[in-house]
């Protein structure tokens, strides 16, 4: 039997699977990536939209790494917003209407152009691990690719079957098929894998919908693209529309509900809490008169509009009646319909911090796999799976990132410290540290280990370091430049605020609450010159400064667990002042350090200074034999 070798296999071309790719070829890896349709690499299978509350996070840091889902964007995007925008810093999160087709297209080329990437059609039903360790994987076709390293992104494909009404067939998305031997292959290697469940909308033809009865929802009017390198976003951007479900549409809902199967039984696995489908939404909130619904176009030349809002796997008959009860959609042609998918997933406290499967030495698995839910999540996952998977084939100390220096490193903490028993999906409120967090410092909180890794250019890290260098000496300008009333007073009369009565320093001034950096710059011309980023960074800093600086000393107490480490080896069992139960999740859990056994559930803060005193003991103890064996031999 033919054998082909790879330093490193990715199975799967989502959103995982294309940033895996991309992040081990690029650090110098020769790279295949396995899907069953070369045509369907990077494409958006559900709503077509990146980022959002909490999400738009982890684009921005995906981009400050050196990964490619902010540019996709940008070059697709079709109407850019900022949510949370008349809230604190700490919590604007960016999300961008997007071009379906074109996202798919720059994917694709991505992939295209980067040599060390051989894309291959094929199914891979089988892993081939020798002493508990990979080694390859085989196609159906028979052929076995040998490799170093596998990344494993297959989705929603993982033994996938798809509901429409109460008929049920296998499938990873629509008119594609899914993946099953591979969940046979994982069990058998001692991998418990759970049922989680996920749907999608109807998609409408927009020629057939009554957009006049409706109230558009426009982007921002200055656009601020994801990707530090986007200059400026060019394209045209499209308004979406708003409508809402009525008493009739509940009615035409409940009447169907015999005949659905998620409230018949036919669906076992667990569905996404934070975006449940339309007949969950109306019997779990019945008390609801409406529901809003988004009416998403899915590209500028397209006719698909996504309607956000009325997921459903209800059958199809019942699907079109509901949505002809909804404002402006009483014509609308359905395109296709809307339907409900089960799949198999991890369970994700079996991962190390890295993504390592504990089970198999030198698999990682990213995406929906891990229990998550969305683009952004898996984009994540797949660029940080394939970050780790090329350090480990190059010899070299992998990477992890805690809770205090990213919205990756929380996403990943929580999955396999915590686990999940249901889809998880990435929200500000997850992150403790979220004020030092945010997305508008993404590039300089990651940016440098991007470049150590070798994803970011030289040229984009020396801009970097530019750009921080540009941030220190303007807030140093801020701390001694002084503002004169006379100076100040008439553009601050026109703006209705407070006049001065001294001279602040303009530190001082930006910290009134009504103050921002666009007034000051009228106030001080010479500002002007000032790039906007550098501004805004200065602006944050400063208007929040005490909330900064304590959030800093939190981090510096987590930081001191973190830095703990618990040998893998590390006996839990009979450990005078732990519970059995204790002992039992430590030993099952495998934490790495003292921080990560901190946060499993069921462990208390009186255990961990029980386990604290027990590793310095052991600690003393390795020390000691160190010692006595170099005496030995001496």
């Amino acid at each position: 039997m033919k054998t082909t070798p790879f330093d490193i296999i990715v199975i799967g071309s989502g959103h995982a699977g294309t940033e895996a790719a991309l992040a081990t070829a690029r650090m110098g890896c020769h790279t295949a990536l396995i899907t069953l349709r070369k045509d369907t690499i990077g494409v958006l299978s559900c709503n077509p939209a990146v980022g959002g509350i909490g999400k738009g996070q982890l684009v921005k840091e995906i981009d400050a790494l050196g990964g490619e889902m902010a540019k996709a964007t940008d070059y697709a995007g079709i109407q850019f917003r900022i949510l949370n925008a008349s809230r604190g810093a700490a919590v604007h999160s960016s999300r961008a209407q997007v071009d379906r087709t074109r996202y798919a297209r720059y994917m694709q080329n991505s992939i295209k152009r980067e040599k060390a990437v051989t894309v291959i059609e094929g199914m891979v039903v089988d892993l081939q691990v020798v002493n508990k360790k990979i080694t390859g994987v085989k196609l159906a076709s028979g052929e076995i690719l040998s490799t170093r390293a596998v990344v494993l992104t297959p989705g929603t494909f993982l033994n996938g079957l798809i509901h429409i009404g109460l008929q049920s067939f296998p499938g990873g998305r629509i008119g594609e098929k899914a993946v099953s031997e591979l969940s046979l292959c994982l069990k058998d290697l001692g991998v418990t894998l759970l049922r989680f469940k996920t749907g999608t909308c109807a998609r409408l033809d927009k020629r057939t919908i009554d957009f006049s009865k409706l109230e558009p929802q426009y982007g921002d009017k200055k656009p601020i693209p994801f990707s530090i390198t986007t200059k400026k976003v060019i394209k045209k951007q499209l308004p979406c529309y708003i409508t809402y479900t009525n008493q009739k549409t509940h009615d035409i809902i409940r009447s169907g509900l015999d005949r659905s199967p998620l409230y018949s039984g036919v669906i076992k696995g667990t569905g996404v809490r934070y975006c449940p489908s339309i007949e969950d939404k109306i019997v779990r909130f019945s008390d609801r008169d409406r529901h809003q619904i988004f009416l998403e176009p899915e590209g500028v030349r397209c006719v698909e509009v996504y309607p956000n809002g009325i997921s459903t796997s209800l059958p199809e008959d019942v699907q079109l009646t509901m949505i002809h009860s909804i404002t402006g959609l009483e014509r609308a042609e359905v395109i296709r319909f809307g339907y409900g998918i089960e799949h198999d997933v991890i369970e994700p406290t079996q991962l190390y911090p890295t993504l390592e499967s504990k089970h198999i030495v030198n698999l990682y698995c990213a995406g929906q796999i891990n229990g998550t839910t969305g683009y952004e999540e898996a984009g994540a996952q797949g660029l940080f799976a394939g970050i780790n998977a090329a350090l480990r084939v190059q010899g070299k100390e992998p990477l992890i990132l805690d809770r205090s220096t990213s919205y990756l490193g929380v996403l990943i903490d929580d999955l396999v410290t915590k686990g999940t028993n249901e889809p998880y999906r990435m929200f500000t409120s997850r992150v403790e540290y979220r004020l030092v967090l945010r997305e508008d410092n993404a590039d300089r909180r990651l940016g440098k280990i991007g470049y150590d890794v070798g994803l970011l250019s030289t040229a984009r890290y020396k801009a970097l370091e530019e750009k921080n260098e540009k941030i220190k000496e303007t807030m140093d300008r801020f701390r001694t430049m002084r503002i004169k009333p006379k100076n100040a007073n008439d553009i601050l009369e026109k703006h209705t605020i407070a006049l001065l009565k001294a001279s602040p320093t303009a530190e001082e001034f930006l910290r009134r609450p009504e103050v921002n950096c666009d007034l000051v710059k009228k106030i001080i011309p010479e500002l002007s010159s000032i790039d906007t980023q550098v501004l805004r960074q200065v602006e944050i800093q400063i208007k929040y400064a005490g909330y900064i600086e304590r959030q800093l000393r939190h981090i510096k107490q987590f930081k001191g667990l973190e830095k703990t480490n618990i040998p893998q080896e590390f006996n839990y069992h009979n450990m005078a002042g732990l519970s059995r139960e204790i002992q039992e999740k430590l030993s099952k859990m495998r934490p790495v350090s003292l921080g990560q056994a901190s946060r499993v559930s069921g462990v208390t803060p009186a255990a961990i200074m029980i386990l604290m005193i027990h590793l310095k003991k052991y600690w003393a103890e390795t020390k000691q034999k160190t010692e006595d064996g170099r005496q030995r031999t001496e």
